[in-house]
Order: structure tokens, then C-alpha cells, then sequence
């Protein structure tokens, strides 16, 4: 007998929220299973802040189903806050308090002992890599030292579920790769880690799955693997012609690859086989100034669904 698969420990069905006529989520379907790092990838504005915080009961949901750990966030809202770890966009740190009193004084809230708050405190600065730094204030800390203090405040309950709406903006990419590594271990530990980001080596260092929004929607979902072999070619190869010259081409590319793309600055061919499309292009006579072939990647995939203009 094959084993029934594991409930979603977030199980959500048409899951909506307005505010007055203004819809930020309109009617997603997702699951995210237990110990799954799980991923909402989208452009600014498409949705993934307000989902979160209707996963984090902080924002009442307007329609549609949404479970939480096997609960009613409208019904159970304090229960499974009990349970979670929220990591927000900006970090609310005491800057007045040291780096141990914003842990212990967290820690509180939740109805521990001091002697169990001083256990696990010491235990997270060891994990955040901030023991050396227990004793002094958080103001004159680095960003990323601010922001692995904040994942460690957010661990003091043992939470079963990491909500992170955007980890790493703002950070070094030193800093990021730390805070990348910690992630993994707690990930590693079972926790089940939803996050949000709009960096695609973010979503492709730390999703098993992901799905992508636009506009309130959901447009995409699998792992980042599968994401790029449905909506992308195996390589993409990136022609650079001088400045003038790629207005001129009128069609000399067309065959070359299975998609074109013609941007201010160079033109992007989607083929399994990059060097082959390169040789092509040579033999039809052209000559970019430079010629790069690359893998494709999430980012291929995010800016052929979401657009390469901005929005703001």
C-alpha cells in the first residue's frame, strides 16, 4: 500500500483579501506541506506581503478557505501565532536594548520561563552567529547582523512554521549567503520555512517549490527546476550588436532559436543548444560584438511571466 500523502500544514482554496475595491490577492489556490521551504515569488505590488499576512493572522481574510496548521485563522487566530515565526519585511528590533534582552524580553511573550528563555537565548545567538555580540545594543549593529537578531527573536517559541516576507533585501551578498546558510539549517531541523522574495537566486538557493504572482495572482507553480524547463529553454544565448546595427537585422534571426527577444542593449535567443545558434548566426553573416551562452535561469522565467517592465 502507497503511504497517504502528509496534510498541507497551509491549505489554501480561493483564498482572496480586498481592501475597500482594491483586490491584493484574487482567489489563490497553494499548499505548503510540512518541512517544505515554500516560496512566493513576484514583482512589488503582486500580492505576496498581503497573502502572508493573512497565513500570519494579522490581516482577516475577505473570502476563500484558509487553514493554518489544521486551524481557522478568524477562529484560532491566537493559537497558531502560538506556533509561528514571523520574520517581517523591516526589522522591529528594541535598537535601546541589547542584542540578548531583545530575545528574552520576546521570549516572555510567549509565556516562557526565564530560565527557559535564557536556554534557548543562548542557544540562537550561537545558531545567529551574534554570541560575541550578546552584551552589546542593537543600534550600532551591521544590517545583517540586525537581521540574523531578528530570525533568532522569531525562533525563541520553537515555532513549527518561518514566515519570511523578503529575508535579505537590503543586505550584502555576504550577508545574504550567511543568512541564506542558517536558513538551510533550520530547514534541515524540519521547520517549515514561506518566504517571500522577488531575488531569484534567493528562490532558487532556498525553494523546494514556489509559485510565481502577478497582478494578485497566481501565474506559476512548481520547483524552480521544473519552472525553468516549462517556461524556458535549456540555454539562452545573449547577442550584443553595436550601437545602430540590431535595428537593422529585419529578420536575420528569425529560425535561429525557439524564442526572440530584442532588448535596448542586446538580443536573447531561447535554444536547448546555445553554441549551435551562435554558429548559426555566424554563418548568416552576422557579427555581434559580444556573444555570451548561459543556462537559463529562474529570472528567465519570472521576467517571461511577470513582464520586463517596472512597476511601481
Amino acid at each position: 500500500m502507497s503511504e497517504l500523502p502528509a496534510p498541507s500544514l497551509i491549505h489554501a482554496r480561493g483564498l482572496t483579501k480586498r481592501f475597500g475595491g482594491f483586490t491584493a490577492v484574487d482567489a489563490i489556490d497553494f499548499d505548503v506541506a510540512p518541512g517544505e521551504s515554500f516560496g512566493f515569488l513576484g514583482p512589488n505590488g503582486a500580492g505576496k506581503t498581503s497573502t502572508m499576512r493573512m497565513i500570519g493572522c494579522v490581516s482577516p481574510v475577505t473570502n476563500g478557505l484558509l487553514t493554518v496548521m489544521g486551524m481557522d485563522p478568524a477562529k484560532q487566530g491566537p493559537l497558531i501565532r502560538a506556533r509561528l515565526g514571523v520574520v517581517p519585511q523591516l526589522d522591529t528590533l528594541d535598537v535601546e536594548l541589547t542584542v540578548r534582552e531583545n530575545l528574552s524580553i520576546y521570549g516572555r511573550y510567549f509565556g516562557l520561563s526565564r530560565a527557559e528563555v535564557s536556554r534557548r537565548a543562548d542557544e540562537l545567538l550561537d545558531f545567529a552567529q551574534l554570541t560575541e555580540r550578546a552584551d552589546d545594543q542593537v543600534e550600532p549593529l551591521s544590517g545583517g547582523m540586525k537581521r540574523r537578531l531578528t530570525i533568532a527573536r522569531s525562533l525563541i517559541n520553537e515555532p513549527t512554521v518561518l514566515l519570511l516576507d523578503e529575508p535579505t533585501t537590503g543586505l550584502d551578498p555576504q550577508a545574504r549567503h550567511l543568512l541564506w546558510d542558517r536558513l538551510y539549517r533550520l530547514k534541515q531541523r524540519g521547520v517549515t520555512l514561506v518566504l517571500t522574495t522577488h531575488y531569484m537566486d534567493e528562490a532558487e538557493q532556498l525553494c523546494d517549490r514556489l509559485v510565481v504572482m502577478d497582478k494578485a495572482k497566481i501565474v506559476a507553480e512548481g520547483s524552480p527546476r521544473a519552472l525553468i524547463e516549462q517556461y524556458s529553454t535549456r540555454e539562452v544565448t545573449e547577442l550584443r550588436f553595436a550601437p545602430g546595427i540590431a535595428e537593422t537585422l529585419d529578420g536575420q534571426l528569425d529560425g535561429l532559436a525557439e524564442r526572440i527577444e530584442h532588448l535596448p542593449d542586446r538580443v536573447l535567443l531561447y535554444a536547448d543548444d546555445g553554441e549551435s545558434v551562435v554558429a548559426a548566426a555566424h554563418a548568416r553573416g552576422l557579427q555581434p560584438e559580444a556573444v555570451l551562452v548561459r543556462r537559463s535561469s529562474l529570472e528567465d522565467v519570472f521576467l517571461r511571466l511577470t513582464g520586463r517592465s517596472l512597476i511601481e
